[in-house]
């Protein structure tokens, strides 16, 4: 058994779709589109199999994501070694995005940093 995808509710679709296909290295579909509904998706393959479902519909409730709650906490992405995680990350830095923590190496041994990426969303790129 796998996970097949991961779906993620945003505000704004297209700026999602393009963060995890500039700085990811994502492939997105073409979208999806239910007029009825005004639901609305990109999904975003990963050369690993990985996939990511981004959403969106009409009148989406946003509350503020405290990083001390029940959920979902984050999303992980290796990018194979410690000078990809430093210039992964210096590069969203440089983008404007907010970095919560590293590059370090955390207690557990994983090397890693972690990014407010999308909407209020974490993301760590590790190793």
């Amino acid at each position: 058994m796998r996970i097949e995808h991961v779906g993620m509710y945003v505000k704004d679709l297209e700026a999602a779709r393009d963060f995890f296909v500039k700085y990811l290295n994502g492939v997105s579909n073409d979208g999806y589109h239910n007029k009825t509904t005004d639901f609305r998706s990109y999904f975003i393959s990963f050369e690993d199999g990985a996939r990511l479902e981004l959403m969106n519909k009409s009148k989406l409730s946003d509350p503020e994501k405290d990083s001390n709650r029940t959920g979902y906490a984050h999303i992980a992405f290796s990018v194979g070694s410690k000078e990809a995680v430093d210039e992964l990350t210096e590069r969203i830095r440089k983008a404007g995005y907010a970095i919560l923590s590293g590059p370090r190496t955390t207690g557990d041994g994983y090397y890693e940093s972690s990014v407010v990426a999308i909407e209020g969303n974490q993301i760590e790129i590790t190793v």
